[in-house]
């Protein structure tokens, strides 16, 4: 009988193999599992310097991605070593804390509680979003022929674009740049009573009073910090002051009397979702598309670019946009849940849904539902229990002493959005710096479970931040200005 020495051969070196495969799978495994357990630390903490919160006094190298970026401002902060309002140059936190407070106050006075959130399809008419508090990133755009560059507040949770204009018939407050003298500019043009224009501008402000004693349409705006704005509707050429893109017949306000505290800028550039905006009115060339990105400190620089960029390499993850009748010009979105230290919140959807959710530019500290922002700070005080805790600072009520610490071990935040779209919070808007020893956690409760939630610039740092207002939805890329 013949000795079968094929399968005598192959039955050892098979064994061998599975031997082989089981081992190298093991290591595989073992290591994977490693690979995991460091990306789980990853994600429960970021380990930071404690230098790296606090504010520089000198503007470092400006980000240089913004250059790829077609259609794009440099955006700083209004009070930081990098902005071009020198007069403005001091960053107060208490001051801002308490314009903030005072912003989401007046965003609240004007949201009724009763309303349903549907989908971007749906058609609402235009209301009143344009009189807001004002925001603090700044940029330059063009006005008028020949071009005067104005150093503007862009501001999302507004509508209506404008400038202090000579020649100030009452009253103009101080501001950096030569104020604006519509007689020298050839494309000028006020727009008339009557008009559709006039009457769009009407129904969204609110001010049904804008013709009753003449024949030019006049606009009147008024902040929730009693800033205001008051004077002529009219149009214009807006050029990007970085780019060649020009728009003639822009409508914007050409202010004669204001009043407030807008840190020496020359007026507003308005990013809402109304018609008067400027996601509006330059729809035809950038199809409502706009992303922005804010920086991680106020001595660096991010960008505000307009239409589809080629240039943008982040990977985007979108959610959708709502629409909701108590606020047409308001960017609502549908959050979900936060996750603290890699671990996921025992939050109710329902705590979201009774509130209503807006991200906002001009917000600074995001604002959740009371409960929700009990749950936050619960888990992060359980991170943070090794450090020693300090007074509360303004509307901050979770703050720390790290003086004797060099380096200092954050939770990480998650804002959870419908669509598996997540918000990774960079540390810059975890905690601010309070005094030169006390940091603070950069989040606030509101006081009242219908309160709007409001996710504030702070939270945005380092992201790409994109509005795709067409097709009815937002996305968020990593590190684009970090």
């Amino acid at each position: 009988m013949a000795t079968n020495y094929s399968s005598f051969l192959c039955f050892p070196f098979s064994f061998v193999l599975l031997l082989f495969f089981f081992g190298c799978s093991k290591k595989v495994e073992a290591i994977n599992g490693a690979k995991e357990l460091l990306g789980n630390l990853h994600q429960q903490t970021h380990v930071i310097t404690v230098s790296s919160l606090s504010p520089a006094k000198v503007c470092s190298t400006p980000f240089k991605g913004s250059e790829i970026l077609t259609s794009s401002l440099k955006v700083a902060h209004k009070y930081g070593p990098c902005s071009p309002l020198k007069k403005a140059n001091t960053e107060n936190l208490h001051q801002i804390l308490l314009d903030d407070q005072t912003r989401v106050n007046y965003i609240n006075s004007k949201i009724s509680d009763q309303s349903t959130i549907e989908t971007s399809a749906v058609q609402i008419p235009a209301n009143s979003g344009i009189s807001l508090g004002t925001g603090n990133y700044v940029v330059k755009i063009g006005i008028g022929t020949p071009k005067q560059d104005f150093t503007v507040i862009f501001d999302t949770g507004s509508d209506l674009t404008w400038i202090q204009c000579q020649p100030c018939a009452v009253q103009c407050y101080s501001q950096q740049d030569p104020i604006f003298n519509p007689f020298k500019s050839s494309t000028y043009a006020n727009i008339s009573c009557g008009t559709n224009a006039c009457k769009q501008m009407q129904s969204a402000s609110g001010n049904t009073q804008a013709c009753t004693t003449k024949s030019t349409c006049s606009y009147e705006v008024a902040y929730g910090d009693g800033s205001y704005s008051i004077g002529y509707f009219a149009r214009d050429k807006l050029t990007l002051s970085t780019s060649s893109d020009s728009f003639l017949k822009f409508r914007y306000g050409c202010g004669q009397e204001n009043q407030g505290l807008f840190g020496s800028a020359d007026g507003l550039l308005g990013l809402g979702r109304n018609k008067m905006s400027m996601v509006s009115q330059t729809a035809k060339k950038y199809g409502k598309i706009f992303s922005y990105c804010l920086p991680p400190r106020s001595s660096s620089t991010g960008y505000l670019a307009f239409g589809q960029q080629v240039g943008s390499t982040s990977k985007i993850k979108y959610t959708q946009l709502l629409t909701d009748k108590r606020g047409s010009s308001f960017y609502f979105l549908n959050l979900t849940g936060i996750s603290v230290g890699g671990k996921k919140l025992g939050i109710s959807a329902s705590v979201f849904t009774t509130s209503g959710t807006i991200i906002d530019s001009g917000t600074v500290i995001t604002r959740l539902p009371p409960s929700a922002y009990s749950k936050l700070r619960s888990r992060f005080r359980q991170g943070m229990s090794k450090y020693p805790t300090a007074p509360a600072y303004s509307i901050l009520d979770t703050c720390y002493n790290l003086s004797g610490h060099t380096t200092v071990a954050v939770p990480t935040i998650v804002l959870r959005f419908a669509r598996r779209t997540d918000l990774n919070v960079d540390v810059s808007g975890i905690l601010i710096q309070a005094s030169s020893t006390q940091y603070c956690l950069a989040f606030a409760g509101n006081s009242a479970s219908t309160y709007l939630g409001i996710i504030g610039n702070m939270q945005q740092q380092t992201k790409e931040v994109v509005y795709n207002v067409a097709v009815g939805k937002l996305g968020f890329g990593a590190g684009a200005c970090s």
